[in-house]
């Protein structure tokens, strides 16, 4: 393909990109019936294979704007102790557990910008870092907004895809390149291609854990920042084709990176052509028509530690449950009933259908938040909470049935 093709291409995905951020989710189109995962009812489950079954979450709470959402589409979250952080297209709003209300702010409250993309919390000091989609970068403490922007800080663009908080640093990833505030000395470090392994400058996300630091990078795949030593690695699809992966398994399955997360040694990607797993020596693809996962195109990943991870995809969510029997378990909402449905497979085989009477309340989702036992999703179309009573790690004989 030769430079003015591959240049049309990124120029189409970017837009298409834009559209998803905009448009509610509509540019995606719910799964039909023929691209449901093929499925006995329930009731009619395959036999369960003697290493057991994973936990399958069946209680499922929606909430909306009627519950107090200042938007339903949901772009971040953040869970921190008592209270859930939520951004959204028209505000910021926090869930208090504790007595289950919502509190939201807008730009008449003193919000810098009506679009919240991205959150991360300090656990030092309690303050909420907010990205926001084209209005920079907001600090929300003891009730106030503080804002950073391209002209009062070393902000490098006020499009915003992800922030992180790591020790006294705050990480915003732009899509012209990354910045970093150290919130002891004041001091801006910009990346760019100048000065990181971009070959592209256009952030997509960030995550911090562990003493790293990872970016998704659009076109460049995952860089990876080592905090102690300040050096850059970066990771790239080998075989170098922006249409197909040729080699199974020998790296990342694409340079359009939309998420990172990174936890017990494992880190996490999700791509728009497909998701991946490294454990730092060997990396492992997944792919829709192999694996429990309802799309290749990946909004956001999350990490709950080695064996398990939740893929937000513009289809549903596709969840590796356990990585050494590579179990997964598929949720998605049918459009015309909006009853649920969780599917259980192992590699691409059946093993168990749940027919649920909620599940997740849009199929186009954007963010995933693990939050003790309990599970947090941002979709176009409201905000769910999974609750995890009884969650159990890996893979159990037992058989489970969904509550009624």
């Amino acid at each position: 393909m030769d430079t003015r093709m591959v240049s049309l291409l990124r120029l189409a995905l970017a837009i298409g990109m834009l559209g998803s951020l905009l448009n509610h989710g509509a540019a995606a189109d719910e799964p039909s019936s023929a691209e449901q995962v093929a499925a006995p009812q329930t009731g009619t489950d395959a036999a369960a294979p003697s290493v057991g079954l994973p936990f399958v979450y069946t209680d499922w709470t929606h909430f909306t704007t009627k519950d107090g959402l200042p938007n339903d589409h949901i772009f971040a979250i953040k869970a921190f102790g008592n209270k859930v952080w939520i951004g959204t297209e028209n505000g910021l709003a926090c869930y208090d557990k504790r007595t289950g209300k919502f509190q939201s702010w807008g730009e008449k409250d003193g919000l810098p910008f009506q679009v919240v993309s991205a959150l991360d919390v300090d656990p030092k000091t309690g303050d909420v870092w907010l990205g926001m989609f084209g209005g920079g970068l907001a600090r929300f403490s003891g009730g106030r907004f503080d804002h950073f922007h391209q002209l009062n800080s070393g902000l490098v663009n006020d499009v915003v895809y992800g922030v992180a908080v790591q020790d006294n640093y705050i990480w915003a990833a732009t899509t012209a390149g990354a910045s970093r505030f150290h919130t002891v000395t004041k001091k801006w470090t910009i990346y760019t291609e100048k000065n990181a392994p971009m070959e592209e400058i256009w952030n997509y996300g960030v995550s911090a854990n562990d003493g790293k630091v990872y970016l998704g990078v659009w076109g460049s795949g995952v860089l990876e920042f080592d905090v102690a030593t300040e050096r850059w690695k970066d990771y790239l699809d080998p075989d170098g084709e922006m249409e197909i992966d040729l080699y199974r398994d020998d790296g990342i399955v694409h340079v359009i990176t939309t998420g990172t997360s990174y936890i017990e040694k494992t880190l996490w990607v999700s791509t728009y052509f497909g998701m991946c797993r490294y454990d730092g020596r060997n990396w492992r693809g997944y792919y829709k028509k192999e694996t429990g996962l309802p799309s290749d195109f990946g909004n956001a990943v999350k990490g709950r530690h080695s064996d398990e991870a939740w893929y937000a995809t513009d289809r549903g969510l596709g969840v590796v449950t356990d990585f050494e029997s590579d179990t997964w378990v598929t949720y998605t909402i049918d459009s015309d009933t909006h009853r649920g449905k969780a599917v259980v497979k192992r590699g691409p085989e059946v093993i168990k259908t749940f027919d649920l009477d909620k599940c997740i309340p849009h199929n186009y989702t954007l963010w995933v938040e693990i939050d003790g036992n309990d599970v947090w999703v941002g979709t176009s179309k409201g905000l769910a909470l999974a609750k995890g009573e009884g969650y159990y790690r890996g893979l159990r004989a037992e058989q489970q049935t969904p509550l009624p």
